[in-house]
């Protein structure tokens, strides 16, 4: 292949993560959760086989580049939705993390127009990953425990204390560092 085709093994393997979603969505409607549930596992291994694939087969892309945070993004939204529409998760919970999600795209979103270049500037932290791991985590508990009938009540409070606490503090920290990206007075765009 071709470097400059968007055609790549990773951006397909992107590609189908995002096709994924709406199978997981599915299965979650029919209360398949373990069918759910393995959907969801198979999209967080094609996420680190597509980044890995990118390196290796120095097939990084501008597409992979925005396709892969939009796929992680979408399944996570997406199943903190369903989880928490249906009562398997605080539906507060929920709200909370689309909430911190949304208020990161939209301010990266809002850098963006401001001339800010958003992709070398804003990086993700450790807070972050960790909070990403964290609701990933939960996710696989609540499913797993529907799934399976496994006695995991406590596991999934705490996961539901780690991931409130991470989540607001990555949503705070990311704040403060987007709002020191934003262009001082008299400074003009793009600068």
């Amino acid at each position: 292949m071709r470097p400059s085709s968007n055609w790549t093994i990773p951006n397909v393997i992107t590609m189908f993560r995002i096709v994924l979603v709406p199978v997981f969505v599915m299965m979650f409607i029919d209360q398949r959760f373990g069918a759910a549930l393995l959907i969801f596992l198979i999209a967080g291994v094609s996420d680190g086989l597509d980044g890995f694939l990118a390196r290796v087969l120095k097939q990084r892309s501008q597409l992979g580049a925005m396709l892969d945070p939009i796929a992680d993004k979408l399944l996570l939204i997406t199943a903190y939705f369903c989880l928490g529409f249906v009562g398997l998760l605080p539906g507060w919970l929920a709200v909370l993390v689309i909430s911190r999600d949304m208020m990161i795209i939209g301010g990266m979103a809002l850098l963006h127009f401001w001339g800010v270049d958003v992709r070398s500037r804003i990086h993700p932290t450790w807070l972050s990953k960790f909070n990403t791991f964290g609701q990933i985590a939960l996710i696989i508990a609540v499913l797993a425990k529907h799934s399976f009938g496994l006695p995991w009540h406590g596991v999934v409070q705490l996961l539901v204390g780690m991931v409130t606490t991470t989540t607001v503090l990555s949503g705070a920290h990311y704040i403060y560092v987007g709002l020191g990206h934003f262009p001082g007075d008299g400074e003009k765009q793009g600068q």
